[in-house]
């Protein structure tokens, strides 16, 4: 049989405007016109790249075309469908960056949508009816939360400034404090983490010099006094977000290096990244720092997310010396990095769980408490609802991660269920599951599609043994 040419099967394509005057797209006008015309070039812009590839032939063409106003439909919907998904995630890992890091508790959404649906007195003072500033519905927060413990300094207060992420919280601490200036950090510490953030580039940004002191593996509290010099106007430490230095290794203690920025008189920042507000030996992680672990060691001004371990959404904050933080919120950058009504009710709100010191109300904090044991129930009670004939279900023993760049070599034991599917192969039926409505995100070890249900909420339990018995049926 003759092969039918490229440049056939491209003259039995129809024009668009054939496609949209076709009476069988008649009930997909009510979407609009432009959405129905656009829809139809991406179908038929479709076609034409299968063709070229060669994916094409005369007769799957012709079976192609009788489906024309099905494939349109379906890009309409897709067309007028957010593309913002929720989604389930099952990989045990806490704050997955490509997920959206932490979840929102339930007091922060309901504040959102209070404040999101009315005016608010985002910049008004209600007391005196005259202008105020947005940064008090998170510093007085801030203030009971961080002021305790500084009975015995000199400072016995600690401010704090909301921007858009840490990155900008880096950029206006650097920018306020050393430009023009040199900014001594450790090589060590030279980190660049997701999204191309590199310390470096981001100093350069703000008109710091950066003064790179010690080698890749040791750096003393000595090396940073060596580089000192009139042009200092920083000292620098920066938290190693997704990996570690073992093995012959020494990192300047943060009390020495505060001991030393005290007598030369020169800040002491720290980059926290992640930057926890409760304290991570409890659930058994006693190597990552927190805020006001930070602080009380003399640190003069820490930058952290508030979507990693803190647990709120996305912002930078800087927490600190107030003569320090008020500069940086005089700078003319801050305007332009600072954040919206919705990104402080947010905040405010989980700012009030940690006051209340209800920590299991926050999402993130209340998965890194759950213990093995509850998991691994969890796990039981949901293998009992799966009934699909050709899975093969284990539970077994696993590790959950925080994710986000904090405790890289950190782990949280948990309970898996290991999945494997008659007639598919792992990476088939973590396709399917990432194809189910809400989206279930699994990982994959060792020839199984492994789900974590720490990072699951229990009202998805439902949703997943759904659509691994609709799957494997």
């Amino acid at each position: 049989m003759k092969q039918t040419s490229s440049s056939e099967l491209f003259r039995k394509l129809p024009s668009v405007d054939e496609v949209v005057r076709d009476p069988a797209m008649h009930f997909l006008l009510s979407s609009g016109q432009e959405s129905v015309t656009n829809a139809a070039r991406v179908v038929l812009a479709r076609l034409r790249q299968e063709i070229t590839a060669g994916l094409l032939d005369g007769a799957g063409l012709e079976l192609a075309l009788t489906g024309m106003a099905g494939a349109v439909e379906k890009q309409v919907r897709l067309s007028l469908d957010y593309s913002l998904r929720p989604l389930i995630n099952a990989t045990g890992v806490i704050l997955h960056t490509n997920f959206g890091r932490a979840p929102l508790s339930d007091a922060a959404i309901e504040h959102i949508r209070e404040t999101a649906a009315s005016y608010s007195n985002l910049e008004f003072e209600l007391a005196t009816g005259t202008r105020g500033k947005r940064d008090a519905h998170a510093e007085r927060l801030f203030r009971q939360l961080l002021n305790a413990g500084f009975e015995n300094k000199v400072c016995e207060s600690v401010s704090t400034i909301v921007v858009s992420n840490n990155a900008a919280a880096v950029l206006l601490a650097l920018n306020t404090s050393a430009d023009g200036g040199e900014v001594i950090v450790s090589r060590g510490e030279l980190v660049e983490i997701g999204g191309s953030f590199r310390i470096p580039e981001v100093m350069s940004k703000s008109g710091a010099v950066l003064r790179e002191v010690g080698t890749t593996n040791r750096t003393r509290t000595a090396d940073y006094e060596s580089a000192i010099n009139e042009k200092t106007r920083l000292l620098l430490r920066v938290h190693r977000s997704n990996f570690e230095i073992t093995g012959f290794t020494e990192q300047a203690p943060t009390a020495e290096l505060a001991v030393l920025a005290q007598q030369r008189g020169i800040p002491l920042m720290e980059d926290l990244g992640s930057g926890a507000l409760f304290d991570l030996r409890s659930i058994g992680i006693n190597d990552e720092p927190g805020v006001l672990h930070s602080l009380r060691g003399g640190v003069d001004i820490v930058t952290y997310s508030g979507d990693k371990l803190l647990g709120g959404p996305q912002a930078g904050l800087i927490s600190g010396d107030p003569a320090l933080v008020a500069r940086m919120r005089a700078n003319p950058l801050f305007r332009a990095l600072r954040v919206d009504k919705l990104i402080y009710a947010a905040l405010e709100a989980t700012l009030l769980a940690y006051v209340r010191g209800d920590h299991d109300a926050i999402p993130a904090l209340r998965m890194m408490r759950l213990s093995k044991n509850d998991i691994g129930e969890r796990a039981q009670a949901l293998a009992a609802t799966i009934t699909a004939p050709r899975l093969k279900i284990e539970i077994l023993d696993g590790d959950s991660v925080l994710g986000g760049g904090a405790a890289p070599s950190a782990v949280l034991p948990t309970r898996v269920l290991a999945l494997s599917c008659e007639g598919l192969s792992a990476d088939e039926l973590a396709a399917q599951l990432r194809g189910s409505d809400p989206p279930i995100i699994a990982r994959i070890e060792e020839g199984h599609v492994m789900l974590d249900l720490r990072t699951v909420f229990p009202q998805q339990d439902a949703a997943v043994a759904a659509a691994l018995n609709r799957i494997a049926m």
